[in-house]
């Protein structure tokens, strides 16, 4: 398989400046709070871990996903257990959402541990072809191990996210008289600076989650040979999304980050700061992909 260069270097981009941007954020914890490198380590390190250790299980609770046998849905394992053997990976756990609303996703700590899911809804509009085709999306997913990826990434942005909530609950409620003067201009401080960081992470990440989306569709493309399977199955999907009921988007619309394509109930801020590119922009590349297999 052939690398995308331009995602590839748009990717590398992406994780420099997210790392300068946290560079200089752990830099302002340490001189505001007067903490040293290592306390700041060990407590970046703990939220690391817990956030790691938690993350799946968080995601197939909130999806309210049950893990399947292959005597429930035999299809599906087999699909699965083809395309692991392609991919060199460790057959992960297969999960089946309940939701009429046609999408998929992955998580787990790494290849050994992994889920892919589908939900009732993707069962029931895609063919056996098309389902290959979002399957290896998925597997590709955990080959790169995005998840991982994304978690890490997203880390000092929680913590940027929780400093502005705390700060702006304190400049609200704790000062501004008298004595109170200097800490609420301390705190007034502390609140820009994590809005502003929390701002800038919320946009790279999000565009490293979309550049992720690019390289999963090409992985899963080649994966199988066949990319357009992977592009009539995103058709499709999309099409069911944006008529599906809102009540149920609303549901889901939470782990949009996860999903091949996002459950956008139109009434929110997801609209304009995506977590993955558009539909007609995933479908171009996957057909210039088929070409280059024709070729």
């Amino acid at each position: 398989m052939q690398r995308d260069l331009q995602l590839t270097i748009r990717m590398a981009i992406s994780f420099l400046v997210l790392t300068l941007i946290y560079l200089v954020f752990l830099g302002f914890i340490a001189t505001y709070f007067g903490l040293g490198i290592l306390p700041i380590a060990m407590i970046a390190g703990l939220m690391i871990g817990a956030q790691w250790f938690f993350s799946d299980r968080i995601v197939l609770w909130s999806t309210g996903t049950k893990i399947v046998s292959k005597e429930e849905f035999p299809v599906l394992h087999q699909i699965v257990e083809s395309l692991c053997q392609k991919a060199n990976i460790p057959k992960p756990k297969v999960g089946i959402m309940k939701s009429d609303v046609p999408n998929a996703f992955a998580t787990g700590k790494g290849p050994k541990s992994s889920v892919v899911v589908v939900s009732l809804g993707i069962l029931k509009i895609l063919d056996k072809d098309e389902l290959e085709g979002v399957l290896s999306h998925e597997l590709t997913h955990i080959r790169n191990r995005d998840v991982t990826i994304i978690t890490l990434a997203s880390l000092f942005s929680t913590i940027a996210w929780f400093l502005m909530q705390s700060s702006m609950f304190s400049t609200m409620w704790g000062g501004g008289y008298g004595g109170r003067q200097q800490q609420g201009g301390n705190t007034i401080l502390v609140l820009i600076v994590a809005g502003i960081v929390w701002f800038l992470s919320f946009l790279i990440i999000r565009a490293i989650s979309r550049y992720r989306e690019f390289a999963a569709d090409r992985g899963g493309a080649y994966l199988t040979g066949k990319p357009m399977n992977l592009s009539r199955a995103l058709m499709k999907i999309s099409g069911e999304v944006k008529v599906a009921p809102t009540q149920e988007l609303k549901k889901i619309e939470g782990m949009n980050a996860f999903f091949i394509i996002p459950a956008i109930s139109g009434q929110t801020i997801a609209r304009f700061f995506s977590t993955h590119p558009p539909i007609m922009e995933r479908v171009k590349r996957l057909m210039q992909i088929e070409q280059e297999l024709r070729d």
